[in-house]
């Protein structure tokens, strides 16, 4: 019987293609550690036969723990089989300092590959004091007291566990209602040791609304731990404690703005247009950058408004990321120029205020000025075409009489038709590979799509196919309110699908 399924399972895997891709990736556990806790670098190589290099010392640390585990899965995607085999490389090390990771290079099914080097950077742990007594403690810190309107500062929210307390259950925690600031939640929870405790940071980026005296109220808890009064018969502890706790609160003064501006931080801007010549009706696409320390999820840019120029905008990319103790935000619009005459965009300029220095820098982005090439009317001609005969085809191509007819070709063969055999164990390979992996990840084509996605996906085909061009004028139109905008759903689909893997 094994032999048979050995046999099918051969025959199955001859049948149909398989895709392998080979590679190589380092990823680390996270780009900064607190200072004295362990960090992991992990590489993953992708194909079969893979050989690591033997690293002991990582930028002059050592390493502290190695392991390493394979996995195989197979995957069916639009009728296309792949079979990835991933071996995956994980070190353990303590670094003392901010350290470069360097490159590696792995040895996949005999050909090197290279891996990207990357940065570590090593940070001294902001907890308080407080955070290092007792059983379990719940404390918030603000990096500032004293802030602008529209001027970021950090709350940290710690949670702080005693290495030998169990708890039964986790933790139900609730977040400060933070009246008065819009609210930016940081993804990345830190989680690191300080001496016999475990602390967990929540961070939250806060933005003044208004001018005024805060007071931003406690982070909330209940920690469940088991209760030591009841026993089974095995003598362990069942049932939960629920004990409440709470944290500090915070006072934060919030004065107003010393004068107007775009933006609060130290930020600098980047534009660029993909062309300055085009064709009528075909877009110019112009795409601005702002990066910086500071908080741009609340801002929003203008759209263009230009005489006789159609302006299509997405809406904006915002990243907020918080490295170190300083907040870091990337601003990322794109606009879309549509005319058939020449046009100029026009100069803009953003002020940003620097809350420490009190300075306004100039952001300038600059305009453009855009030649449209207008299509040239095709020559007419004032003789009238001569009427074919009744089941004549007209042409204007002449025989050569001197030429010799061209030999019939004769009809093509019909395609041969695979043996019954052939198809049954084809049938009997798939299902047999199915069962005996079971791991098989389909990924079935999505039909149902948001207008939103639908237009995503067009923008960048325009200049591909008038259909499309009128496709997505009628969704921008309609997304900016315009209501008699009659979209054909059929013709929407068709067009997504046709461009969705392109």
């Amino acid at each position: 019987m094994k032999k048979l399924l050995f046999t099918l399972f051969t025959i199955h895997y001859s049948l149909f293609t398989l895709l392998q891709a080979a590679g190589v990736e380092a990823v680390l556990s996270s780009n900064e550690v607190v200072q004295g806790n362990p960090a992991q670098l992990k590489i993953i190589a992708e194909g079969e036969r893979v050989k690591f290099p033997n690293i002991r010392q990582i930028d002059g640390v050592t390493v502290e723990g190695r392991s390493q585990s394979q996995h195989t899965s197979l995957q069916i995607i639009n009728g296309k089989s792949t079979v990835a085999h991933t071996t995956d490389l994980i070190l353990t090390f303590t670094p003392k300092k901010d350290m470069q990771i360097p490159s590696f290079d792995v040895e996949i099914e005999g050909k090197h590959y290279k891996t990207k080097p990357m940065t570590l950077k090593v940070v001294k742990s902001t907890a308080p004091k407080s955070t290092a007594t007792g059983r379990y403690s719940l404390t918030m810190k603000a990096d500032k007291k004293h802030v602008i309107v529209g001027e970021p500062l950090l709350v940290t929210v710690y949670f702080s566990l005693r290495n030998d307390v169990r708890l039964s259950d986790n933790p139900q925690y609730e977040r400060p209602p933070f009246d008065g600031f819009f609210v930016k939640e940081v993804k990345d929870e830190k989680h690191y040791f300080k001496g016999d405790h475990r602390i967990t940071e929540l961070r939250y980026v806060l933005i003044p609304q208004k001018p005024g005296h805060y007071t931003i109220k406690p982070a909330t808890a209940k920690i469940g731990v088991a209760d030591t009064s009841r026993r089974d018969i095995f003598g362990r502890y069942f049932g939960t404690i629920w004990q409440p706790i709470r944290s500090n609160a915070l006072e934060i003064d919030v004065d107003p703005i010393p004068q107007d501006t775009d933006l609060i931080g130290r930020f600098y801007i980047e534009s660029h247009i993909d062309k300055t010549e085009t064709k009528a009706n075909k877009p110019v696409n112009l795409t601005v950058k702002i990066e910086g320390d500071g908080s741009l999820e609340d801002f929003e840019m203008p759209n263009y408004d230009i005489d006789g120029v159609t302006v299509y905008s997405d809406d904006a990319e915002v990243t907020t990321k918080v490295i170190g103790d300083k907040i870091k935000s990337s601003y990322v619009k794109k606009f879309a120029f549509i005319a058939d005459h020449d046009f100029t965009i026009p100069e803009r300029t953003l002020s940003a205020l620097d809350p420490k220095t009190k300075e306004v820098k100039t952001l300038k982005i600059p305009g453009y000025s855009v030649h449209v090439e207008t299509p040239k009317h095709a020559a007419v001609t004032t003789s009238a075409p001569t009427e074919p005969h009744s089941g004549e085809v007209q042409t204007d191509l002449k025989l050569d009489k001197t030429s010799t007819p061209t030999k019939q070709t004769e009809p093509p063969k019909a395609a041969s038709v695979p043996a019954w055999w052939m198809l049954l164990l084809a049938f009997i390979g798939g299902m047999v590979t199915m069962f005996l992996l079971g791991k098989i990840r389909w990924k079935p084509n999505v039909s149902v799509f948001k207008e939103s996605d639908a237009l995503k996906i067009l923008y960048g085909h325009m200049s591909d196919d008038p259909a499309v061009e009128e496709m997505v004028r009628k969704l921008y139109a309609k997304k900016n309110g315009q209501k008699d905008v009659i979209i054909d759903k059929k013709e929407l689909k068709a067009l997504v699908e046709k461009y969705r893997t392109l």
